[in-house]
């Protein structure tokens, strides 16, 4: 049987091994794209080399954040928070003051505090309200400068809110608000608003320069 297939067909069996070859070529080449492109997507989100500082700089300085406000020692926060994005990235190094090509300053503007959810009545002492949640309004600056001349390459404006639930009185007028959760809440939400907004000003810094 085999040795009458091979007399039939011996003119074939050269085009289909041309053509089972040329399929092969064609998924290899189809597979080599699709890990070309997921790669490349992968590089956009870590920050490979579709993300660069404006001016081409990679090695940068970012002192402490200024902070005009008066919750104290948040500009460590959003100073760190920036400082783990170039390192997560890879798009521009941390480094000294004297190795710097270019500086990140930042500046934290304003905190603003907004009492929500206001409750009065009968229940509570006279001319007392009840606040069951509260807002919290940021907004800080940041801007990247040459060290050669300090010029203003870039800047950005970011603003962030969050809401949390405040401390819950049992009996209005006999139990006191907890002033510790209060702190400690506003203080969480604060620290999780420096992680927000400065991987925004990071992409938006880095953003195909």
């Amino acid at each position: 049987m085999q040795m009458r297939l091979t007399q039939i067909y011996p003119s074939r069996l050269p085009a289909v091994i041309k053509a089972l070859i040329a399929a092969v070529r064609v998924i290899a080449l189809v597979g080599l794209i699709a890990s070309s492109v997921a790669l490349s997507g992968c590089a956009y989100r870590t920050g490979g080399p579709d993300r660069s500082l404006p001016g081409g700089y990679t090695q940068i300085h970012i002192p402490i954040f200024k902070n005009k406000t008066q919750e104290v020692g948040i500009e460590v926060g959003f100073t760190n928070a920036l400082v783990q994005e170039f390192e997560r990235s890879r798009s521009a190094r941390v480094v000294s003051p004297e190795y710097a090509e270019a500086e990140v300053e930042g500046e934290i503007q304003s905190v603003i505090y907004q009492p929500g959810g206001i409750q009065g009545g009968d229940k509570f002492p006279k001319g007392s309200v009840l606040a069951s949640e509260y807002r919290v309004l940021l907004v800080v600056r940041v801007a990247l400068k040459r060290k050669s001349d300090n010029a203003e390459l870039w800047s950005g404006s970011f603003q962030g809110e969050r809401t949390y639930v405040a401390p819950q009185v049992l009996q209005a007028g006999v139990n006191t608000v907890n002033p510790l959760y209060n702190l400690s809440a506003r203080r969480q939400n604060i620290e999780n608003m420096a992680s927000d907004l400065m991987s925004e000003a990071h992409d938006r810094m880095s953003e195909n320069f």
